[in-house]
């Protein structure tokens, strides 16, 4: 195992790695939360998102978040349009993402020796800008999003799919994710799970 921060990574066992994006390689998750309460507040649904529960569904796409909402508060919100003003209001807030140090230090030490990818529930858009605003869009071969597949997670195929395009059986990758919903989802396809616990996440913690 090889040590970095408080954290432990294993050094061996695995021929890919594929990182989860939010609250795994990038401290994004209150600037997530934020334009959560922005987007819901627009169409009169302020207060529903509890942090605890914003936390619990972490990793799931945007939509699915909407339509669990509605079920579970008895609202009528569009997924389409919450899901639209969640994504301008966070794509506002961008120049608040930091890397999340050890998990980035453990990434960057596998550049060029393993094949990376990152495999997220958000947007291709959202993703992609994320990456690029913390400025490790280069360091991973293939970017795998929500958009990409037909069921997010706790769905396996976002994981299966990146597994895939790196061309490496899913037994032998390592998936690293922070989020209930993420870390069944590298179970389900049969990888090797590093869960990051939140407390690296030192502004949600």
């Amino acid at each position: 195992m090889a040590t970095i921060g408080p954290f432990s990574f294993p050094s061996s066992g695995f021929d890919a790695v594929i990182f989860d994006c939010d609250g795994t390689l990038i401290d994004s998750m209150p600037a997530h939360l934020d334009s959560w309460c922005d987007a819901l507040s627009v169409y009169g649904a302020r207060g529903v998102f509890k942090e605890d529960v914003f936390m619990a569904m972490g990793g799931r796409p945007t939509r699915d978040i909407v339509v669990e909402l509605n079920d579970e508060y008895d609202l009528k919100l569009d997924p389409e349009e919450v899901a639209f003003a969640k994504r301008e209001a966070f794509l506002k807030r961008l120049n608040r993402l930091t890397l999340i140090d050890e998990v980035a230090a453990f990434a960057e030490s596998l550049r060029g020796k393993v094949p990376m990818a990152v495999a997220s529930g958000g947007s291709r858009m959202v993703v992609e800008k994320s990456l690029r605003a913390v400025e490790i869009s280069d360091w991973f071969d293939e970017v795998v999003t929500a958009d990409d597949v037909k069921e997010g997670k706790p769905s396996p195929e976002v994981f299966l799919r990146a597994a895939e395009l790196l061309g490496v059986d899913p037994a032998k990758c390592l998936a690293l994710d922070d989020a209930p919903a993420g870390i069944m989802a590298a179970q389900r396809a049969g990888m090797q799970v590093l869960t990051i616990p939140t407390p690296l996440v030192s502004s949600v913690a």
